[in-house]
């Protein structure tokens, strides 16, 4: 006998106490509502209380909900960059933000520039810039800039400043240089070092040496409210606001986007062959990972590269059948030993390297399999997204690369699709199994 699904309301109370995004579905198995949680359990559970359902939009959604999952994630800033990646996948339809598609904003500095500019951009370049991010929101990330740009005076045009050209001397500034929101680089009326000590304080910002400028504020907001300046207060209380946003935004290695940063296929092969130390330059590549929904149906993913491009008609699918909860290393054990044998013994041909998602474990699970199945395996390697590593078998010394290396952002490339494609057979299965 089939176990009987546990009501959602039962089920969040075995949610852990952690970090995470929780997915909740409808009666046909259809993710509905993706959110983000410091603590599953307690957020989870809380759609379930009464006081929930005193706001009519929760209590509308409440009626959907015929289940619930989640996916752990390792700090509140992961879990809000997977709610966020999940909601523009997935598109539920009781959200109603970051469904536009777009890619996520960043913060760039030109540096090379003699006056660096100051940019918010969905398309960031990959040299001559310092870069930030990314955030969440493009309107929370504009009211931060402008209340930095307020403090600090930066420029945020998209003029090309040169010191030598006497022209500038002549050239009109903007309403921001009569609010004194910028000190007007392009009428030169500020010096190349004079600037490039404002764009200096402006990086201690971005890298979270705030406790000065927040302290100073904090000062003038208690001041302007001891003097009844109740407007200027409230102003300073906002920009404060606004500047702690900051703090919520991804890691530019961990949260990468490949549709933001070409990559180039050749350039990343060549890489590989130079760091791998292999006698010719690869051209397949196939990346594997293993996931699951709060423990159960695990899956795996199997994707298939060439010549630095996703190959479709290689991506194979592998519901794991031998292993009972949680046993990442077991499911990698299973899905390599399942692939690879059969290659083997249709004499198929093994790809160039073969990428496993995951860390030292994971990577000697894919081994054991060939082991056991007394086969030598392709140039194996795994990449930690912890620290973006790269270890090899028998390799205490994991590599790590420059996150501007075309090879790592190749193997990123082909880990990212493997996860993708895995967590869209889960989502697959478990709508099958729950319309049947």
């Amino acid at each position: 006998m089939p176990e009987t699904p546990r009501p959602p309301a039962e089920k969040v109370k075995t949610f852990p106490h952690t970090p995470g995004v929780y997915l909740m579905k409808d009666a046909c198995g259809n993710v509905i509502y993706v959110g983000k949680a410091k603590s599953l359990r307690s957020r989870a559970s809380s759609y379930f209380q009464k006081e929930a359902q005193i706001d009519p939009r929760t209590c509308e959604l409440v009626k959907h909900i015929a289940d619930i999952d989640y996916l752990p994630c390792e700090t509140e800033v992961d879990a809000l960059m997977r709610e966020a990646r999940l909601i523009k996948d997935l598109r539920p339809k009781f959200n109603k933000e970051l469904k536009d598609g777009k890619s996520f904003p960043y913060i760039q500095i030109r540096t090379r520039e003699e006056f660096p500019r100051v940019e918010i951009t969905r398309t960031p370049r990959r040299r001559g810039v310092r870069l930030y991010g990314p955030f969440l929101s493009k309107a929370r990330l504009k009211d931060a800039v402008n209340v930095l740009q307020k403090v600090l005076k930066f420029r945020t045009c998209s003029l090309d400043i040169a010191s030598d050209d006497d022209r500038w001397r002549w050239f009109r500034p903007c309403l921001l240089a009569s609010i004194r929101q910028c000190t007007a680089p392009c009428n030169l009326r500020v010096t190349r070092d004079e600037y490039r000590k404002q764009i200096r304080k402006l990086i201690m910002v971005l890298e979270g040496r705030t406790a000065k400028l927040f302290s100073r504020m904090e000062s003038e907001m208690k001041e302007a409210s001891t003097a009844l300046q109740f407007e200027k207060a409230a102003r300073l209380r906002d920009e404060i606001a606004a500047l702690k946003k900051l703090e919520l935004r991804g890691d530019q290695d961990k949260h990468a986007q490949p549709e933001v940063f070409h990559i180039d296929p050749k350039k990343g092969l060549i890489g590989l062959r130079k760091v791998l130390g292999l006698v010719a330059t690869p051209r397949s590549i196939e990346g594997v990972d293993i996931a699951h929904l709060g423990g159960e149906d695990t899956v795996a993913s199997l994707v298939s590269f060439i010549d630095g491009l996703p190959f479709k008609d290689g991506y194979r699918k592998f519901k794991i059948k031998s292993v009972q909860g949680v046993d990442d290393f077991a499911s990698m054990r299973e899905v390599i030993t399942r692939r690879f044998k059969r290659l083997h013994d249709e004499d198929g041909v093994f790809p160039d390297i073969l990428l496993i998602d995951g860390g030292k474990g994971q990577l000697n699970a894919a081994l054991d399999a060939f082991r056991s199945l007394g086969i030598t395996p392709p140039t194996l390697i795994s990449l930690a997204k912890q620290e973006e590593e790269i270890f090899r078998p028998g390799e205490a010394e994991s590599i790590k690369l420059s996150r501007h290396s075309a090879a790592l952002r190749l193997l990123q490339y082909v880990r990212d699709e493997a996860h993708r494609f895995a967590q869209h057979y889960l989502h697959t299965l478990r709508n099958r199994r729950l319309t049947d």
